[in-house]
């Protein structure tokens, strides 16, 4: 009758070969080497830093995906405003240019003053300074015989000028302006 030990002899010895072949002395007290650290350590570095460049794309992504639904959001807003008002509301002309931003602090203040949001619209990224959403309500001008309104996103982080989702927006004729230039987003409405 054999023995167990020498019924494993066959496999520990292919394992024993295996190891051996792969470069693991048994000899040794069961430490790594210094190059087997690094090379592990480079490898993690490696994969994250392939993870973290994935993870900001996704970001901006998430940021203008909000973006494009905060217009929609404003745009249904102001169509509630003008349904109620017979008109869009006008510009608080204290952002930069004259545009209502939310770098002032309100942002189309009269959509949340007339009860239809219940707070100003914010971009999720930039909203210092003259922020990157903007609000303007126009007279008649040009062959615009009348009022209109321009809703833009000055910045959408994915996208070169112009975004593919914007609707775009110009007045043609006399002093023609085409705020798709100015803006990555941009869209608008008559009265």
């Amino acid at each position: 009758m054999k023995s167990k030990k020498n019924a494993l002899t066959p496999i520990s010895s292919a394992l024993f070969r295996l190891v051996k072949a792969i470069g693991f002395d048994s000899a040794r007290s069961g430490g790594f080497t210094l190059i087997e650290l690094l090379v592990v350590i480079s490898i993690i570095g490696l994969l994250a830093s392939v993870v973290l460049v994935s993870l900001n794309s996704s970001r901006v992504k998430a940021r203008d995906a909000r973006r494009l639904a905060d217009m929609a959001q404003i745009q249904k807003a102001l169509a509630l405003y003008y349904d109620q008002n017979n008109r869009y509301p006008d510009s608080d002309g204290q952002g930069c240019g004259g545009w209502d931003t939310p770098g002032d602090g309100d942002f189309i203040n009269a959509l949340k003053t007339a009860g239809i949001t219940k707070a100003a619209l914010k971009d999720p990224n930039n909203n210092y300074d003259c922020g990157n959403y903007r609000y303007y309500r126009y007279p008649p001008q040009g062959d615009c015989l009348k009022s209109f309104f321009v809703l833009g996103v000055v910045d959408m982080e994915g996208s070169n000028n112009p975004h593919p989702q914007s609707p775009g927006w110009k007045c043609t004729g006399a002093g023609a302006r085409d705020w798709q230039g100015e803006m990555e987003w941009v869209a608008g409405g008559f009265e």
